[in-house]
């Protein structure tokens, strides 16, 4: 206790927040932090509370105080409990008008997570009110702590457990009525400041609208609901104010989702008076859009759009006799067309909702009865898209504009069905016609066309063929983002130029004009080619020797690298359709073009790789990389594949690039998968790279620890693991990979900061598991491997978990009792080691759902359970079962029942009669929540 002690922490407080010195205030820091995780900020943290020396302690106090009740509730023995309680209920009570918003907080978050904790506490609502409601400056911290209450029951840190939930929001629904009577009377009272006592209460109203504790019969006829739709109505009302009214109204629309009798006359239920007075601020928007009031506009478009969630089921339940819901639809629309595409954006996720639904249920007479609604909402996203008529040049990529244009461009690809792509199409083509059509309109025009143009039926005649021929005569003097939108849209109709083979001497022509320009056209100019390449293949072969041509030529054009990458994609689709004579050649030409500067930067022995730039490895093996994987020809497997000459006599430089740049991850990694590309292309055909290849990526990955050579691996044990030849040199080098892998995940955090090697030495292990598991499971190696999964189980990352997962379960298949011949073999040593290490292998699995894995990761898991009840049967599994359901907290931190018996025996019943994964993963999820 000499180390801390009051003192010395007010001496820490003041070298942090006061002190003049970085390396001096960072060791405070440290200290403070320490301090925290003791047993002994307990009583220090109360003690400063209680002394109110000065604005920094009084935080540091409140914040630690806040952080252990959160995190580290289980220090403390019940006794205290009521003592803690009682403490800290003094301190909210102590607040006055002085007291810092942060103190508060810290403070009603400190109480709030207390009451949620502890059992023993029977009605810490009730407690609070006749505690603190009677003292008017406690009425603040009162109605904070009402607040965050009810935020706070699924905090993931608090683990409150599925039973203690319940429990709270009994608790919580059985003082409702008490919460919002006290709320109307906090209204009521003279001796408060108006504007901040309504701000409060509409804010605690949320919140407990939001767990749906009011009964349906007391939440619209009461003075709190009706304030709020009062401040909405009123033009001079406050934005903080009128923020706070907003969020109530969207809570009130969230508790329509949750009633039962919705269905029983809705003309004159809740439903529907909320509905009309939601229709009310129809007006009050317009005002705000007159008196250009976004922030309001905002908040009146956010409540127009809850509320058309909120009916969302009975805006569809029948297209004969509409619902009087769709008068919602009407108001979003509004918002759709305000001047400000900010406020047009809110509406989106309603557009994709409703779309998406109409697509699932495929009914002609529902989506004809949206069409008008997606008419007016394409017409608005027409406008919104439009560039200002006084700008220069083209959007600049990732500003505001620029995003939202991608927005719009998803949205339409969206909706389009709805209305019909080609009616889209013909729309947009009319207002190109239209006399006097500023370039603005033309561009947005040309804009939304490429949005729909893939979905045109590729033999349409009328429209089209004028859509393309004038795109093809624009004049030079035509904007230059119109040009370029245009130039877009040509390559979206690359399906329709398929169709149309005349066209494409003209629209080849046309784009490497375009391509040539340094005027800012030659990106779309690429792109566009990129289509037309990958969807004329065959029309295109004829052209090749251009093709070649642009390859070589890439680097005079005024592209990036990843619009290179593409254009080369291209270019491989059509060497692909090359006759086997013609395909060599032109394929090591191609290729050439990027290794040669390659081998020119692996020669030079000054300068320095900049990312991105013609110096960087990575932007000419990124290149080669596009075109070995696209350049895919149909080669029987008794000939020679027409990559493999140029794999082998590319492998020297392979090597040397990966001697060089060894230290480098990034490089490191594209070049693994240029070898994986090539690998995958020639198949058996690569034999000759095999042993060189395996020698340099076990010594490089024994000094480096680059998980990439960990996934060539794999890619090597799938194509030449069921050769018998080359099964012995493929275990040596998992052999060789397991030492220092086990040495890089048993250092602290290994597994936590390694993800990527779990992944690629699991995915590996797996491969071998596929492909030749009979000599894996009788090597010594399986027990090692199996027992490195047992530890990574509890790794909360998405792909490195799905690796462990899919590890055991590719191993305990080879344990299931069926007729092949391979099973016969590896049954009894799957059985084996299962017996063996079965009851490891519960108790770890059920132990990281409840405690570390997110819920979407439970299926894998659900699927290695059901995989090991296979293997052992459900005599042995019960046993596993019971061990693993023992060893988990009978009692949360706060004394309350995680999970009865009953429950543990229903889990573990589930289990052992599920036939199914799914029923398995179910149960799981469901007993997870019991914990969380």
């Amino acid at each position: 206790m000499d180390t801390y002690s009051v003192d010395v922490v007010y001496q820490a407080i003041s070298a942090l927040f006061q002190g003049n010195n970085p390396k001096e205030q960072e060791k405070a820091n440290k200290w403070l932090q320490d301090f925290q995780k003791s047993i002994y900020s307990w009583t220090i943290a109360d003690e400063l509370l209680h002394q109110k020396r000065d604005l920094h302690a009084n935080y540091f106090a409140a914040q630690t105080m806040r952080n252990k009740i959160q995190n580290s509730f289980s220090e403390l023995p019940p006794h205290t409990h009521e003592s803690l309680r009682d403490s800290l209920i003094t301190h909210i009570g102590q607040i006055d008008e002085q007291t810092d918003n942060v103190i508060v907080t810290q403070l009603s978050l400190a109480v709030a997570d207390l009451a949620l904790l502890m059992a023993s506490w029977r009605e810490p609502i009730n407690d609070l009110l006749v505690t603190l409601a009677p003292h008017q400056c406690a009425i603040w911290p009162l109605l904070e702590v009402l607040k965050v209450l009810p935020e706070e029951i699924d905090s993931r840190y608090l683990r409150l457990g599925a039973n203690r939930r319940e429990e709270v929001h009994k608790q919580l629904d059985a003082s409702a009525e008490c919460v919002l009577k006290f709320l109307c009377m906090c209204l009521q009272r003279e001796d408060l400041d108006q504007q901040r006592v309504w701000n409060a209460a509409l804010r605690t109203y949320s919140a407990w609208l939001v767990i749906h504790a009011f009964p349906v019969s007391h939440v619209y006829n009461n003075a709190l609901t009706q304030l709020a739709f009062r401040l909405l109505s009123l033009p001079e009302t406050s934005g903080k104010l009128h923020d706070n009214a907003t969020e109530c109204v969207c809570a009130l629309l969230s508790c329509i989702n949750t009633r039962q009798d919705s269905a029983s006359d809705p003309e004159s239920s809740f439903e529907a008076q909320l509905f009309g007075a939601v229709c009310m601020l129809e007006t009050p928007y317009h005002l705000s859009v007159a008196h250009e009031d976004t922030d309001k506009t905002i908040n009146y478009c956010r409540i127009f759009t809850s509320l058309c969630d909120a009916f969302f089921y009975d805006l569809l339940a029948d297209a004969q006799k509409p619902h009087y819901s769709l008068k919602g639809l009407d108001l979003v629309l509004l918002c759709v067309g305000h001047f400000d595409y900010e406020v047009a954006e809110i509406t989106f996720h309603l557009w994709y909702k409703l779309s998406e639904d109409l697509f699932q249920r495929n009914e002609d007479k529902l989506t004809v009865l949206f069409r008008p609604h997606i008419e007016r909402l394409i017409s608005a996203l027409f406008r919104h898209s439009q560039m200002e008529s006084d700008h220069d040049g083209l959007i600049e990529e990732n500003n505001n504009f620029f995003d939202f244009r991608r927005k719009v461009s998803d949205l339409i690809k969206d909706v389009a069905f709805i209305v019909g792509s080609g009616a889209c199409f013909k729309q947009m083509f009319h207002i190109l016609q239209a006399p006097e059509t500023t370039w603005e309109s033309t561009e947005a025009a040309l804009f939304i066309m490429q949005n729909v143009a893939k979905n045109i039926l590729p033999d349409e005649n009328e429209v089209i063929p004028k859509v393309v021929e004038a795109i093809l005569n624009m004049s030079e003097q035509t904007h230059i983002a119109v040009r370029y939108t245009a130039i877009l849209l040509i390559g979206e109709l690359c399906d329709w130029i398929e169709n149309h083979p005349e066209s494409l001497e003209a629209v080849l022509n046309f784009l490497l004009y375009a391509l040539q320009q340094k005027n800012g056209l030659a990106p779309a100019a690429a792109i566009a080619l990129t289509s037309i390449c990958s969807a004329c293949r065959q029309k295109m072969v004829c052209h090749i020797s251009g093709l070649v041509e642009i390859a070589r030529s890439l680097d005079s054009f005024q592209i990036n690298n990843d619009v290179a990458i593409g254009l080369l994609k291209g270019i491989s689709l059509i060497l692909t359709r090359l006759p086997r004579e013609q395909l060599q050649p032109a394929l090591r030409e191609i290729v050439g073009f990027q290794l040669q500067p390659l081998a020119q930067l692996v020669d030079s022995t000054g300068g320095t790789a900049q990312k991105g730039e013609r110096t960087d490895p990575v932007y000419w093996i990124d290149r080669a990389c596009a075109i070995i994987r696209h350049t895919n020809p149909d080669v029987p497997d008794n000939v020679e594949h027409p990559t493999v000459a140029i794999l082998n006599d590319a492998w020297q430089l392979i090597s040397r690039v990966m001697d060089k740049y060894q230290s480098d991850l990034r490089i490191m990694e594209r070049t693994c998968r240029l070898i994986r590309y090539g690998i995958r292309m020639v198949r058996k055909q690569a034999m000759m790279l095999v042993e060189p290849l395996i020698k340099q990526m076990v010594v490089l990955y024994s000094v480096q620890h680059h998980s990439c050579f960990l996934y060539v691996g794999s890619i090597l044990v799938d194509e030449f693991a069921k050769s018998s030849e080359c099964i012995g040199g493929l275990l040596e080098m998992l052999q060789a990979f397991i030492e220092p892998t086990f040495g890089l995940l048993q250092m602290e955090n290994g597994l936590k900061n390694n993800p990527d090697t779990v992944d690629d030495f699991f995915r590996l292990a797996s491969r071998y598991l596929d492909c030749c598991p009979h000599q894996l499971l009788q090597s010594s190696l399986i027990t090692p491997i199996f027992q490195c999964a047992l530890i990574a189980c509890s790794l909360d990352h998405r792909e490195a978990n799905s690796s462990v997962m899919k590890f055991f379960i590719n191993l305990l298949v080879w344990g299931r009792s069926n007729n092949h011949s391979r099973n016969a073999e590896c049954r009894p040593l799957v059985v084996e080691l299962a017996s063996q290490h079965g009851g490891a292998l519960v108790m770890n699995l059920i132990q990281a759902s409840v405690f570390q894995l997110h819920s979407y990761m439970l299926v894998d898991v659900a699927e290695v359970l059901h995989e090991l009840k296979q293997v052992v049967g459900n005599e042995r599994m019960q046993p596993f079962l019971a061990q693993a359901l023992e060893a988990l907290p009978k009692k949360n931190s706060g004394g309350y029942v995680t999970a009865t018996q009953q429950q543990l025996d229903e889990f573990s019943s589930t289990v052992l009669r599920a036939d199914t994964t799914k029923a398995i993963s179910q149960a799981l999820k469901t007993f997870t929540r019991l914990f969380r």
